[in-house]
């Protein structure tokens, strides 16, 4: 199966309320749409999260990038062969971004071949578990918001944001516990904002909270710091940031992790296929993290989620973002209800999509 035709499109959403990550604070989000097609014009899609912090790249650069460098890889290519796109990609340094959203519509363009959605090609499942993030807010605030998603979605996990200090993450954290059923569940993700010298003491906090997961609770970019770490610490230390291919999390496993943050929104589902392989042979578990992704971009990579067993799973998949957008490409809202989306039984085509009023040529400010 060769590409017959492909397109790049960028859209902006608005956010329901100001965002404070660890390194940005915004108030939208910008997004591309990767679309390979093949001779048959059946499509393959992918979204990418374009923020300065995060992905590096702006409209213009990810344009040319794929222009000029990306998608001349794919000549004689055949797309039914994941191996040969992944090799096909291979030789272009960095670029992380766009080669995993090729990776990612490539594997969404197989199941399209055969008619049907990836998820059942794959034969995942189609309901989903997800987690709700609970970005950094004032502990009163992060609650309210809380329970507002467990009362109208029922969803009963979440990624708790901390790093504003040791007092006020754990007022967070014991006031969620106050507030919320006691079978809720909990990760804390403090982007690497602590200290080495303050991790353990900031694992011992965590793990009196009944925390499971504490994801990047400082840099981990040392695999002996990480080693050490994980030795003493009271429960699974969650890598994010400093796991982004399966060199590195062949890397983690072998110093101890037991547990890996895959996005498919940041590394595309190719390389999120292979850190999860990795960690199925070390007996380690991983989560299907969030990358701010809009509806269409969680409809996308939940494909991929669907297909990971619930042995794998250390944590359900944190691809509620959209929830927050004032807008959305899709045509349709997303079916979640009872803390879980349940995905369409057919492939995302392009009568799924609506644009209007979102889309936007690069280089062009509205």
């Amino acid at each position: 199966m060769k590409l017959a035709q492909w397109s790049l499109r960028f859209y902006r959403i608005p956010y329901f309320n100001t965002i404070h990550w660890a390194n940005a604070v915004e108030d939208e989000g910008v997004y591309a749409l990767l679309t390979l097609c093949n001779e048959q014009g059946q499509c393959g899609y992918a979204e990418g999260t374009l923020k300065a912090t995060w992905s590096g790249v702006s409209p213009a650069m990810l344009q040319a990038a794929f222009r000029d460098v990306l998608m001349p890889q794919l000549d004689g290519i055949d797309l039914m062969d994941a191996e040969a796109v992944h090799q096909a990609l291979a030789p272009i340094p960095e670029n992380r971004l766009g080669k995993g959203m090729i990776e990612s519509a490539a594997w969404l363009l197989r199941a399209a071949a055969h008619q049907k959605p990836l998820w059942r090609f794959e034969n995942g499942r189609a309901d989903i578990a997800v987690a709700w993030t609970l970005t950094r807010q004032s502990p009163a605030r992060m609650v309210q918001d809380a329970q507002a998603q467990h009362s109208r979605y029922g969803i009963c996990n979440f990624k708790v944001k901390g790093g504003q200090g040791f007092d006020t993450d754990r007022v967070v954290l014991r006031a969620l516990r106050d507030a919320l059923p006691a079978h809720c569940r909990y990760v804390v993700d403090a982007n690497s904002h602590y200290s080495s010298n303050e991790a353990p003491a900031y694992l011992e906090l965590l793990a009196n909270c009944n925390v499971e997961y504490a994801e990047d609770p400082c840099p981990l970019e040392s695999i002996s710091l990480f080693e050490s770490l994980q030795r003493q610490s009271p429960l699974p230390i969650l890598i994010d940031r400093a796991c982004t291919t399966q060199y590195d999390a062949e890397q983690f496993l072998q110093a101890g992790a037991r547990a890996l943050s895959t996005k498919p929104g940041r590394i595309g589902m190719g390389e999120a296929q292979r850190i999860r392989e990795r960690a199925a042979q070390f007996g380690a578990k991983i989560t299907v993290g969030i990358y701010a992704e809009s509806a269409l971009g969680t409809l996308i990579n939940l494909q991929w989620a669907a297909s990971c067993s619930d042995g794998l799973n250390a944590f359900p998949a944190e691809q509620t973002f959209y929830l927050g957008l004032r807008g959305s490409p899709l045509r349709l809202p997303l079916a979640l209800v009872n803390g879980a989306i349940r995905l369409p039984e057919r492939a995302l085509d392009e009568d799924d999509l609506n644009l209007d009023g979102l889309a936007f040529e690069p280089g062009i400010k509205q």
